[in-house]
């Protein structure tokens, strides 16, 4: 069971809800594309890639999906426009299958003390609102969680992570604006460890001069990090706007060359019909989809589950 349990109903509904955008724009589209169709000839297929593409899909991948598409066409001869849909929607979740995609059950127990995550991203995508609302979902699990407020470069961004703190019910590690961001790591890591937390999540700053800089910036982090618990972070989480789609891809690669990003969280997919970002980026970077915000609410921070997804998107 993954560590939210499974979705349940009410999730599945919620899911369903915060896709709709997507889903909408995509069997729109598609049932353009095959409109006045029997067979799945070239101008479909055509179709078809322009559809996924402005989806946010990617081109990359886009064309991985297309090439399947075609194979499976050119060795059944019978499959007609009605089972496109059934057929776009397993080649997508193959695709998932093979990218290291997989089904997020972690064990947050550790050999030195709390399990670390170090979250990282732009300003604006819901870095912080994604830590809050991990906070409260694993305060929720039982777990005893501290939060670190490494971003002090902008005050607006420790104060955010402060209201947070206040709404979860759980301790903040935090200094004062331009204080040392890997000196705010190593208290909070000190002080959790300290009162035998089990969690501690990180945040960090959004954008710094160059690559170079955040580069550093996060290595340091990292390197002070290990100081107080050898093995951390355990996590690396970037936040990625869904919503932004080619702009997620470009941060995606950014980031992953800064430092070793493990896990990803998409938010934001309630407000666009740009889902198919999460298809494409999973492909790309073969790092793990770990969560999906699909709206406002705590509750709303889901973790992906690519067969519940991939259903979602094509029901």
């Amino acid at each position: 069971m993954g560590i939210f349990g499974i979705f349940s109903k009410e999730k599945k509904k919620s899911l369903d809800d915060g896709l709709s955008k997507t889903k909408e724009s995509v069997f729109k589209k598609l049932s353009r594309a095959v409109a006045g169709k029997t067979k799945v000839d070239e101008e479909v297929l055509d179709n078809l890639e322009e559809i996924l593409i402005s989806s946010d899909v990617g081109v990359d991948t886009t064309l991985k999906i297309i090439e399947r598409i075609e194979k499976r066409v050119a060795n059944n001869k019978y499959f007609g426009t009605s089972e496109l849909n059934k057929i776009l929607k397993e080649e997508i979740a193959n695709l998932l299958e093979e990218n290291n995609s997989t089904e997020v059950d972690i064990n947050f127990s550790t050999k030195n003390g709390p399990y670390v995550i170090m979250v990282v991203g732009v300003n604006g995508v819901g870095k912080t609102t994604t830590i809050g609302k991990l906070a409260y979902q694993f305060k929720g699990m039982g777990k005893k969680v501290y939060l670190g407020a490494a971003d002090t470069f902008r005050a607006a961004a420790v104060e955010q992570l402060d209201i947070w703190s206040k709404r979860v019910g759980v301790p903040i590690v935090k200094q004062d604006m331009g204080s040392d961001p890997a000196s705010v790591a190593f208290d909070a890591l000190s002080s959790a460890k300290a009162n035998e937390a089990d969690i501690v999540i990180i945040d960090t700053a959004g954008r710094l001069h160059n690559k170079i800089n955040l580069m550093n910036e996060l290595t340091k982090i990292k390197n002070v990090m290990k100081k107080v618990i050898p093995d951390a972070p355990h996590e690396i989480l970037l936040v990625l706007d869904g919503s932004t789609g080619q702009n997620a891809f470009e941060q995606a690669k950014q980031f992953t060359a800064a430092t070793e990003v493990n896990a990803l969280a998409l938010t934001k997919l309630d407000g666009t019909a740009k889902g198919g970002v999460v298809i494409g980026i999973s492909d790309q970077f073969k790092i793990p989809v770990k969560y999906i915000g699909i709206g406002e609410q705590m509750e709303d921070l889901q973790i992906f589950n690519k067969h519940e997804f991939v259903d979602s998107l094509f029901s």
